[in-house]
């Protein structure tokens, strides 16, 4: 083969690489356009969604996810409920909810300050669903870092149905159990 046939043939190749890497480097900027358009529809997709956290007399206080435009109502259920003790008529349930927000069920109060459910009765029975860490510190066998437990047990596991469900908090058996029941109520 002469030599001007294999430069030419070389300057050929040459230039169907140059033009097919172009070729390449177009349909990959192509593609990446296309991701930047997914990643900003799933930006909006985020933008849709609210976070929001609600505390005081639900289930399980903490912070949720909601739709937006959801209601404080949507956001007490994705909670558990309400519980006996909530003041719902001082939360309006229809409100809508911002990103960001915390909302506070508080819980009923009687003439002296104590819960409308009361967490003791006139006999001196405590309610160990509604009872503060002073009142579980006054049964026998429970101290400060004991009614700090039961509390948190109460918060995560929700309420007691019985009063025999406090056994499943840590550091309670059937001993400590015999000595407080007759204190106990729900």
């Amino acid at each position: 083969m002469p030599m001007y046939k294999k430069s030419m043939f070389i300057l050929l190749v040459l230039l169907l690489a140059a033009a097919g890497g172009t070729m390449y480097g177009v349909h990959m900027q192509e593609q990446a356009v296309a991701l930047d358009a997914a990643e900003v529809q799933e930006e909006t997709d985020a933008k849709a969604a609210i976070t929001v956290y609600v505390t005081g007399a639900v289930s399980r206080p903490g912070v949720v996810t909601l739709r937006e435009g959801a209601r404080a109502a949507e956001a007490v259920n994705a909670c558990g409920g309400l519980l006996p003790t909530a003041d719902q008529e001082r939360v309006n349930m229809a409100q809508p909810l911002q990103d960001g927000q915390q909302l506070r069920v508080p819980e009923k109060k009687a003439g002296d300050g104590k819960t409308a459910a009361g967490s003791q009765d006139g006999n001196g029975c405590v309610n160990i669903n509604t009872a503060d860490e002073k009142e579980l510190d006054s049964l026998p066998g429970v101290g400060p870092a004991m009614a700090k437990r039961i509390i948190e047990y109460r918060e995560t596991q929700g309420r007691f149905e019985r009063i025999e469900d406090i056994k499943k908090v840590r550091g309670i058996g059937e001993a400590k159990f015999a000595k407080m029941k007759d204190k106990l109520c729900i």
